[in-house]
């Protein structure tokens, strides 16, 4: 059984995740869940007689499973450490893990694990119960954020970027028939981007292996040819790329593809000074040296502000997050307090995971291994001010970035769409095959604040669902490439920077964005998923298809 902490998000389809993930610092833990004997790992539990309310420490069953994998662990070296026991032992140590250290444990109904104990499947469903289904203020979903992955598949992605599919992140425009979906942005060196595909920002699909995309029936073929369970799936698409009148037809064959986390760093030159801008997609660890890279370029290039685009990014390493508002803060963050983990009150002083005591996770100004050599002292804008681009997938460790520097008074301004409305994070545990996402602690900044379940939202309009932060509601620009000063997020925030606060008219689809936020789960038909980002998502689906 291994740990790993993740800041991890939702991923939404409008516009469209450390190593605890959406809120522990550090690098992450090997150790076991309050297992204090390996032994345990090799005999199956006989406590399997359900009483409601009594719990035996997740230990009793950790690592006894109803189908045990066999040979090395790839990513450890070792040899899986899974017993024989029954899929009831493996509920049995969701159910006691979920006790013990569920933000919300009070709210989770008890449910009998003998109730769904005939497959790997069942147990799937059986976490799925493991959560509070609350709301919030806005009637959302408090707990939006339970969800698994495949540890191999999971492993693979959060560790180096690696995942199966194009390299073409979707976003569904319309949910319901007539539908739109275009490409959102590609990787570099991707299916998407190579051969005769070429695909890029703004190209709409209007059929896939044969079906129509704006008014097919068909959404299981859909379904598999934009979301492709494995590699090596060759599948054909009719697009009509940005600008053209016309259709060509393209064949796409799904492969490992590695994440480009850090793209488009530029400096945009204006009348007052100079202007940095980058996307930023995914809090992995290969964003670590491709972020040291690009803050060391605008640095050198003497910018005096800031663009962070984050409307795609739902999350991960929350260190990554430290470090990037540290290289945009400066030196006037050093000792400071990015984020303070609050478990629930059974653990009140103490990190129920590593056994630490609970202190707050700092701005780091030094790499810290994560893809760069550790113990090197991080570049820096020093910027009073930080614009954020944001949308409903802006979620999670991008929320922390947001909120971490709001601690420390440098100013947010933010431009686009309401956030996700993540302050909460967890620790990732492998038990038996799946990695289970689980949320365990809420994040608070430097002035103790982590209000924002409803997200934060420009405050230039009356719609504002979560906390108001100075900017503008703008929507995501498909006509132009990220990155271009013509492109309707960019703009804004350049004009605002200019103009001492202005914004561009509302959009006249404001409450069309705002549906989108309530719509994670949307399907065309009931069946195909409205999302468009990559691995780290909450939902448990398949890998590509991100539904939460």
């Amino acid at each position: 059984m291994s740990i790993k902490t993740y800041r991890l998000g939702l991923l939404l389809f409008t516009g469209l995740i450390v190593n605890a993930c959406g809120g522990g610092g550090g690098s992450g833990s090997s150790q076991n869940l309050s297992q204090s004997s390996s032994s345990q790992s090799n005999t199956s539990s006989s406590q399997t007689d359900f009483e409601k309310g009594i719990f035996s420490p997740a230990s009793t069953y950790a690592d006894m499973c109803g189908a045990p994998r066999s040979g090395i662990d790839s990513s450890t070296g070792s040899a899986f450490p899974d017993g024989q026991g029954t899929f009831v032992d493996e509920n049995n140590w969701i159910r006691a893990w979920s006790n013990d250290l569920y933000l919300w444990y009070s709210e989770i109904e008890d449910v009998d694990p003998e109730s769904y104990s005939g497959s790997t499947s069942a147990v799937l469903e059986y976490f799925d119960l493991m959560k509070s289904f609350e709301t919030t203020a806005s009637g959302a979903s408090k707990d939006r954020f339970h969800f698994t992955y495949d540890t191999e598949e999971w492993n693979a992605y959060s560790q180096s970027g690696v995942t199966a599919g194009y390299g073409a992140e979707w976003v569904l425009l319309s949910s319901s028939a007539p539908r739109k979906i275009l490409v959102a942005y590609t990787e570099p060196n991707s299916p998407a981007t190579t051969g005769d595909a070429n695909l890029a920002r703004g190209a709409e699909i209007l059929t896939a292996d044969g079906v129509d995309v704006v008014n097919g029936t068909d959404t299981e073929t859909l379904n598999a040819a934009f979301w492709p369970a494995n590699t090596g799936e060759t599948h054909t698409f009719e697009v009509k790329d940005l600008g053209s009148q016309e259709t060509r037809t393209i064949s796409l064959t799904s492969a490992s593809v590695t994440i480009d986390p850090v793209q488009n760093v530029k400096v945009l030159e204006t009348d007052s000074g100079k202007v940095g801008y980058l996307t930023f997609n995914n809090h992995i660890a290969t964003a670590e040296s491709e972020l040291i890279s690009a803050i060391t370029t605008l640095s050198e290039s003497n910018v005096t502000d800031l663009v962070l685009d984050l409307r795609y990014n739902s999350g991960g390493y929350l260190a990554i997050a430290s470090q990037l508002a540290y290289m945009i803060a400066g030196p006037s963050a050093s000792g400071q307090t990015f984020e303070l983990l609050q478990f629930n009150d059974k653990h009140p002083s103490t990190n129920p995971v590593t056994g630490n005591a609970l202190t707050p996770t700092p701005f780091y100004s030094n790499s810290i291994g994560l893809s760069e050599s550790e113990g090197s002292a991080l570049p820096y804008l020093n910027l009073s001010r930080v614009f954020v681009l944001t949308s409903a997938d802006t979620c999670s460790a991008s929320e922390a970035i947001m909120n971490g520097l709001r601690g420390i008074d440098v100013e947010v301004i933010q431009i686009g769409d309401t956030t996700c409305g993540k302050p909460y994070g967890f620790y990732g545990l492998d038990n038996c095959g799946t990695t289970y996402f689980s949320i365990q602690f809420k994040g608070v900044n430097a002035k103790g604040y982590g209000d924002y379940s409803d997200g934060f939202s420009p405050a230039n309009t009356t719609a504002v669902e979560g906390e108001p932060l100075p900017g503008c509601v703008v929507s995501d620009d498909y006509q132009h490439a990220l990155g271009d000063a013509s492109e309707a997020m960019l703009s804004a925030a350049l004009n605002y920077r200019s103009t001492s606060g202005s914004c561009p008219a509302l959009p006249v689809a404001q409450s069309e964005m705002r549906n989108a936020r309530s719509a994670s789960a949307n399907t065309l038909g009931g069946a195909m998923h409205s999302t468009l980002q990559r691995p780290n998502t909450p939902g448990r689906v398949a890998l590509k298809r991100f539904n939460h």
